[in-house]
């Protein structure tokens, strides 16, 4: 196995995502060649496609729920949609791609010894009875509800990656993710930031769930993309899981009126009933990250909300480029797949939020 700090061959399924294209672009940037990996459902071509013509970069439609058979020494597996939204239109499909994708990827990790990362969730806390959630939370779940389909098999998909280390022996490494945000998130996503800076800018009521009361913690897409890359360079083995996330704590009704006074919008707050399941509070503690991987992130909200309302201003004036993050080109505004655009136009009004993405 080739050390990580020179170049690798690796694969990004979910690469043609949110969180995926950044990375993909990180890993170029850091000199490694790079196989992406997406069946489009919620990705799109356009986030990837100022990566098309690079010479080390190559783009494969592959569904995670069938096997995969490359030669590679590194895989993040991101594969999964992400957003009540999409996870919800299909949500047996969702269970399949969480745990058939890791058993697929698990299984390629081991057949060429590759070392794996798992991108999971802070949704495997569930709505949880301890603040801040730590590693060592078992976490509070429904399992049986809407949103099952998501926490459920995400963490199913962790009890997969430690089994195939302890019985395997595969070098594993399992990051909790929490709430991210930035340039190329689907408009349509459900997601509470973009679906607050596509009503603002558009000067529609924007819609919260509850009083508003209910927190969450804000992670910039650049920070994320550096707490993955570090946690996969470690040196050390450090299976994890490892939470990645940003612990600066806000109200969903702060997160509105931020948005509403950084886009100088006339959009006035609109409250609904509270959805199944939603957590009511969301804040990482990044003990274990900041002492394993010497990382914290730098990014903070309002300045991540700036870049973040300037990639859906372009996008939502019909400008042919969208401003992307600071190490990365500009890329053409996306537009959801097929399946996606049925998901979105079903589920998803950006009039209306679900508060626990």
């Amino acid at each position: 196995m080739r050390n990580y700090t020179s170049q690798c061959r690796v694969l990004v399924t979910g690469g043609a995502g949110f969180l995926g294209s950044h990375l993909c672009g990180r890993l170029l940037a850091q000199g490694h060649d790079v196989l992406c990996v997406d069946n489009f459902f919620t990705g799109v071509r356009q986030n990837i496609a100022h990566l098309l013509e690079h010479p080390h970069f190559e783009l494969l439609r592959h569904d995670v729920t069938f096997p995969l058979y490359v030669e590679v020494d590194r895989i993040f597996n991101l594969a999964c949609p992400a957003s009540p939204v999409h996870y919800q239109y299909d949500p047996v499909q969702t269970t399949k791609t969480s745990v058939h994708g890791a058993i697929n990827m698990l299984g390629l990790a081991k057949r060429v010894h590759a070392r794996i990362l798992q991108a999971s969730t802070s949704e495997v806390y569930g709505d949880p009875d301890v603040h801040p959630q730590r590693e060592n939370y078992w976490g509070r779940v429904n399992p049986i509800g809407i949103r099952s389909c998501y926490d459920e098999g995400k963490r199913c998909a962790e009890t997969l990656f430690f089994d195939y280390h302890r019985q395997h022996e595969v070098d594993i490494r399992v990051a909790r993710i929490f709430n991210t945000y930035g340039p190329r998130m689907h408009p349509n996503d459900g997601r509470v930031v973009s679906n607050f800076i596509v009503q603002a800018l558009r000067g529609e009521p924007i819609t919260i769930y509850g009083e508003g009361e209910q927190t969450r913690s804000f992670c910039y897409v650049d920070d994320l993309i550096d707490g993955l890359t570090r946690f996969m360079e470690a040196d050390a083995p450090i299976p994890g899981p490892i939470n990645i996330g940003n612990p600066g704590e806000f109200t969903v009704r702060q997160l509105a009126e931020q948005v509403i006074s950084l886009t100088g919008s006339r959009s006035r707050l609109s409250f609904a009933p509270l959805p199944s399941d939603d957590p009511m509070q969301r804040k990482p503690d990044i003990a274990r990250a900041r002492d394993l991987l010497g990382w914290t992130p730098q990014v903070q909200l309002e300045e991540g909300l700036r870049r973040t309302i300037a990639y859906f201003d372009a996008l939502l004036s019909g400008a042919t480029t969208a401003l992307t993050s600071d190490h990365l080109s500009a890329s053409a505004s996306p537009r959801p797949s097929a399946v996606g655009a049925a998901a979105a136009s079903g589920m998803a009004a950006t009039s209306g939020v679900l508060p626990g993405a």
